[in-house]
């Protein structure tokens, strides 16, 4: 998820627990070898181990359509140290399918094998390569030829998101297609698209047949969401309220802070404002308290008033809990 699931909020996300492993944003890769201070700027935990500070392994991901480029890059990129490579086949981005990446490779089987096959043949033995699929570019009509392409080049492990790119993000997923896609291939397949809650995950396991899942904008909502559905438990502030948070505002205020000290001391101050602000607007799906944090902000672009609203919230926190 480019522009938002980078690695500060890796960090912050993981540190709520139920979650087993990430993968980053991806590297674009189009004719040039990337240094490895590339690698390491978008996947800076390749300097502690691989793992985010919560311990987390972390597996990198490469977008690209050249599979000679993306060969020498994964090569690089394994010498640092990842958790396995992962390779992009999914982007529904116009940006990207214009110049043949992403969901566009999914209308030529074919190339992703010779993909797969050499970035499998330029890692070592002992590191796994994956990839992540849509069911198609226009339609799903190919998604089970493009899933036996993908294991066909060695791909130990497949993520599908469960629409096509047409589909982009609308709902619904279509996660019995996962299903049809399962029964075709032998490598683990893991359920991606459209998880929002608890029971959404429980249903997209019993549609699509895969225990494993991938979650992406539901976590970033409720960063809560892994450790409830690993633990299978409804929503803890309110049972019957499907769209109720899994982690209590209090509970969340410290890893906002976190967030925010992460932001301000490793990107760029011109993102920094539009950092913060952009994961409220995701929390006030779920939290009231967030809504208010977010038009509180809305109009603040200086890091500096942040720190100071930041830094004198318990007096409004009064408001924000009676609001909720």
């Amino acid at each position: 998820m480019e522009g938002l699931l980078d690695f500060v909020l890796r960090d912050i996300l993981t540190r709520s627990g139920g979650v087993d492993r990430c993968v980053s944003e991806f590297i674009r890769v189009t004719n040039t070898l990337l240094p490895a201070r590339t690698f390491e700027r978008i996947v800076p935990e390749l300097h502690n181990g691989g793992r985010t500070f919560a311990g987390v392994p972390v597996r990198p991901q490469l977008l690209g359509s050249d599979p000679v480029c993306l060969a020498e890059n994964a090569a690089v990129l394994s010498g640092l140290g990842p958790f396995g490579v992962d390779l992009n086949f999914g982007c529904p981005a116009k940006v990207v399918n214009r110049h043949g990446g992403g969901a566009a490779l999914l209308e030529d089987p074919e190339l992703l094998t010779r993909i797969v096959a050499a970035v499998r043949r330029a890692v070592p033995a002992h590191m796994p390569v994956s990839a992540k699929m849509r069911l198609g570019l226009h339609d799903d009509k190919r998604a089970e030829e493009c899933a036996l392409a993908l294991e066909a080049g060695g791909a130990q492990e497949l993520v599908v998101h469960a629409r096509t790119k047409a589909d982009a993000y609308r709902p619904p997923a279509y996660w019995e297609r996962i299903a049809d896609i399962c029964s075709v291939v032998k490598i683990p397949v893991i359920a991606n698209g459209e998880i929002w809650t608890v029971q959404d995950a429980q249903r997209c396991q019993e549609l699509s047949g895969c225990q494993t899942l991938m979650l992406g904008r539901g976590m970033v909502t409720d960063p809560g969401l892994a450790l409830a559905i690993a633990a299978g438990v409804a929503p803890a502030l309110d049972a019957s309220n499907d769209d109720a948070p899994h982690l209590a505002w209090p509970t969340l205020l410290p890893l906002l802070a976190d967030f925010w000290h992460l932001v301000r001391t490793r990107l760029d101050r011109k993102k920094q404002a539009g950092r913060l602000k952009q994961w409220l607007n995701f929390l006030r799906r779920r939290y009231p308290q967030a809504h208010i944090a977010y038009l509180e902000l809305r109009t603040i672009d200086d890091p500096v008033l942040i720190d100071h609203w930041m830094a004198h919230r318990a007096p409004s926190e009064a408001i924000l809990r009676a609001a909720a």
